[in-house]
């Protein structure tokens, strides 16, 4: 079970603020291009799940992960979640032949439970997103502040893993309100964001 704060932020303003502020602790930087996959008729989708490669700064690497079950509620999110590395040029193939996952059974415990549990026997590529991620070290905290490309829109959130998520985000809402840093509660992921076709208001 991944387990994380997600906090909105309204606008690039709060962003730009936030990620100068937090320039001391910066460790890294990650470019992600986010797809997904599901059935014709949405079998995934419609029993919570979703299916996604992610190539990580121009597909130096990437990953197949299938999420599942997940519930945010008050900037804290829950969900199952399973990850098996994949190699970025056989990754890319499946985007014109996403049926071609479905070949991958032998060698990806993700894509044998598509198959089993879901019942899965065709795929289409749903298309994406991009997301510019700075990682921090901030307080022991992993914070991540993201800048998400979609189609329609961008949309900014600052996120961390947590196994003690109510602490972790008083420290971080303690952050932000210190400094007059605008935000929000997140409720909705950034997979429903990119179904509903809008961002979030």
């Amino acid at each position: 079970m991944e387990v994380e704060v997600k906090l909105r932020l309204p606008n690039s303003n709060s962003h730009q603020k936030l990620s100068n502020l937090l320039s001391p602790f910066h460790t890294k930087t990650l470019l992600q291009e986010n797809i997904f996959f599901d059935t014709p008729n949405s079998t995934l989708a419609s029993n919570y799940s979703a299916l996604r490669i992610r190539f990580y700064n121009l597909d130096s690497y990437s990953i197949l992960s299938l999420k599942s079950k997940p519930n945010l509620s008050q900037g804290i999110s829950q969900v199952e979640e399973h990850e098996e590395p994949i190699d970025p040029s056989l990754a890319r193939s499946f985007l014109p032949n996403p049926k071609g996952l479905l070949e991958l059974t032998s060698s990806s415990q993700i894509m044998t439970r598509v198959k089993g549990e879901f019942g899965v026997d065709d795929l289409v590529c749903l298309g994406g997103f991009k997301n510019v991620r700075g990682v921090y070290d901030w307080k022991g905290l992993k914070l991540e502040l993201d800048e998400t490309i979609y189609d329609f829109g961008v949309s900014y959130e600052i996120e961390c893993e947590s196994t003690e998520p109510e602490r972790d985000k008083k420290l971080i809402e303690g952050l932000l309100e210190e400094n007059g840093i605008d935000y929000n509660y997140s409720s909705i992921n950034k997979f429903a964001v990119f179904l509903s076709g809008k961002l979030p208001t």
